[in-house]
């Protein structure tokens, strides 16, 4: 694992990620994306790991792209610049579909990548303070890379606003416009995040991943016979499942199902 990337399993099966180049306010550079994106793969293939958190280190969550390194991109060949991005774009990827509920814990600044990286995540929590800012129209690029989870993340008619002016918004707008799920206090963001880690630790594992495939199926299908054929098809394949069945059965004899644990949460 990469100095660069800070990767923690508590006994509960949470995993910390944590971007470390604060020097740097955790901007991502080939060495950072190519070991988050191992750390995601590795993470998936775990079956301790219930809930993924990412993080960054210092006084910022994530910079975005290293300035510094794109700068460099005009010595490259096109075959070399066009392996960078696809290699940032499959992190993205990565985070995104990852089988595990990913939560984005965000305080200080966001910028560019790293509001896709919070856009990319299941659930974002963001400390009061925190500001966010799709800066790449400043500088002359593109969001490209991060564009497919921040316009599912916000919209098509926010994202027109937010990414052609680049402006700087705070942690309320974020939360207006769908980027991030709450905000609280910066001394209240350990607490709300263990709120929901509770609460996710109360859902069935594979059901979770289920329902992860399940969102953007049903986000980007035409309601008709297609759609209810699929939809239908896979309720009937997992209600069979040993976790479903366990879950009923729990909840008909009034007591917590077996994928609930001391170490790992209660009902509420």
């Amino acid at each position: 694992m990469s100095e660069k990337l800070l990767l923690h399993i508590d006994d509960r099966g949470n995993a910390t990620v944590t971007l470390n180049r604060p020097e740097v306010h955790n901007a991502f550079d080939p060495e950072l994306v190519d070991a988050l994106t191992t750390a995601l793969d590795r993470l998936e293939r775990d079956d301790r790991v219930r809930a993924v958190v990412l993080r960054g280190a210092g006084r910022s969550f994530c910079a975005g792209a290293d300035i510094e390194e794109m700068r460099k991109s005009a010595t490259y060949s096109p075959e070399q610049n066009f392996d960078i991005a696809r290699r940032s774009a499959r992190m993205f990827h990565a985070l995104c579909t990852l089988g595990k509920p990913t939560i984005a814990c965000v305080h200080g600044a966001a910028r560019g990548g790293g509001c896709g990286l919070v856009a990319a995540c299941d659930i974002a929590l963001a400390a009061r303070e925190a500001t966010f800012r799709f800066s790449e129209v400043k500088i002359g690029v593109i969001p490209a890379m991060i564009s497919p989870y921040v316009i599912a993340a916000i919209g098509e008619r926010m994202a027109h606003r937010y990414l052609l002016t680049g402006e700087e918004f705070d942690a309320a707008e974020a939360r207006r416009i769908g980027l991030v799920h709450e905000v609280v206090a910066a001394d209240a963001l350990e607490q709300k995040l263990a709120d929901v880690l509770a609460q996710l630790h109360t859902s069935g594992p594979n059901a979770v991943r289920a329902i992860k495939a399940l969102i953007p199926l049903s986000a980007h299908a035409s309601i008709g016979e297609g759609i209810v054929e699929e939809t239908a098809r896979r309720i009937a394949a997992i209600r069979a499942t040993p976790e479903a069945q366990e879950g009923l059965s729990a909840f008909l004899e009034k007591r917590k199902p077996a994928w609930i644990t001391n170490k790992s949460g209660t009902s509420t």
